[in-house]
């Protein structure tokens, strides 16, 4: 469910900021079924992955991270 939040969010960010899945997971350096498994809510994101996509998308963590119910 967590994992799911995060996806959400961390899909919701890049569409956002007008990058296509492709070429963000290019920008992050990872393969494009991890990110498509991290925004489907499959695959829990790393620490290291939430700071790089915040970076990369200029915006903060607590932006990213989803609110608590």
């Amino acid at each position: 469910m967590e994992a799911e939040k995060w996806g959400r969010r961390i899909r919701a960010f890049r569409k956002l900021k007008g990058y296509t899945q492709e070429g963000f997971a290019e920008k992050l350096g990872v393969s494009v079924s991890i990110l498509g498994e991290v925004e489907r809510g499959n695959r829990m994101p790393t620490t290291e992955l939430v700071a790089q996509v915040a970076e990369i998308l200029q915006i903060s963590i607590h932006d990213l991270t989803p609110p608590e119910e």
